[in-house]
């Protein structure tokens, strides 16, 4: 069966209500960043780590037409590509945790990973490297995978060239490096998943689309309406629930030809 739904949702900007990525509750934490070539930081920094914040920032969201789907990560998760930094025109804004982002302090943007997570970048170029922590979203430029701060891009020695080839990996969550054999193995990730078949202005099309599914789901999964606004008006979205991860509903979708269906991790 051909199934072809359109989708509307908001391009969210980050922070906001209930919920958190994991089951564990956090309070507002410090970390201790260790970096290379003597840059100096404040280590007892205070960071924005509240369950609302996870919630509202592990949610896919869409940038210039692209969505992107904040999943779940590993201690030990490597990952290649280039990197970028931004500075002075970014500086006393927001981040996408809420933070006020400074330039001179050694954090990251990420297109995907949960906020405060502690990444070593080592710079391929140079062998130089620093430990960052993730509390923005970015860069969408190109095959970008990691945007530094002014300072963490001058401690691998990146700021003249702008760009440099490097290696992340993924040292720890809620902005402390594991240093525990529990810290090293956990894994932060999302409560659940949802595939989005439909957005209505109308709570009228939104039933007829729930209806729709209820009755070719023949009641293996929960259909939802799930209330919210775009663009300060109501908007009604139609969820299916009941996977428990990220390939399990890119499954279902493929399952069900639902190339155009959305995945909400909530």
């Amino acid at each position: 069966m051909l199934l072809a739904i359109k989708i509307l949702i908001v391009v969210f900007v980050i922070f906001a209500f209930g919920g958190c990525f994991s089951k564990k509750t956090y309070s507002q934490g410090y970390y201790n960043n260790t970096i290379s070539n003597n840059v100096k930081y404040n280590s007892k920094e205070e960071i924005k780590n509240s369950p609302a914040m996870h919630k509202a920032t592990m949610r896919s969201y869409q940038v210039f037409g692209k969505w992107y789907h904040p999943t779940t990560a590993s201690v030990g998760d490597t990952q290649k590509g280039v990197a970028s930094w931004y500075g002075p025109n970014f500086h006393g804004k927001k981040t996408s945790n809420g933070e006020i982002y400074n330039m001179h302090a050694v954090t990251a943007a990420h297109k995907t990973l949960p906020m405060n997570t502690i990444v070593r970048v080592d710079n391929l170029d140079n062998g130089k490297s620093v430990i960052v922590r993730v509390n923005d979203r970015g860069p969408f430029v190109g095959d970008r995978i990691i945007d530094l701060s002014y300072t963490a891009a001058g401690a691998i020695d990146m700021q003249k060239k702008g760009l440099a080839n490097v290696t992340l990996t993924i040292l720890g969550f809620h902005g402390k490096v594991a240093s525990t054999q529990a810290e090293k193995s956990e894994k932060a990730t999302v409560s659940s998943y949802y595939v989005q078949v439909g957005a209505f202005r109308n709570y009228s099309g939104a039933k007829i689309t729930q209806d729709k599914f209820k009755m070719m789901l023949d009641g293996n999964y929960n259909v939802i309406i799930k209330e919210g606004n775009f663009e300060d008006k109501p908007i009604h979205r139609v969820w299916i629930s009941g996977f428990r991860s990220i390939d399990e509903a890119n499954d279902f979708k493929s399952a069900n030809s639902l190339d155009g269906a959305m995945i909400i991790a909530e």
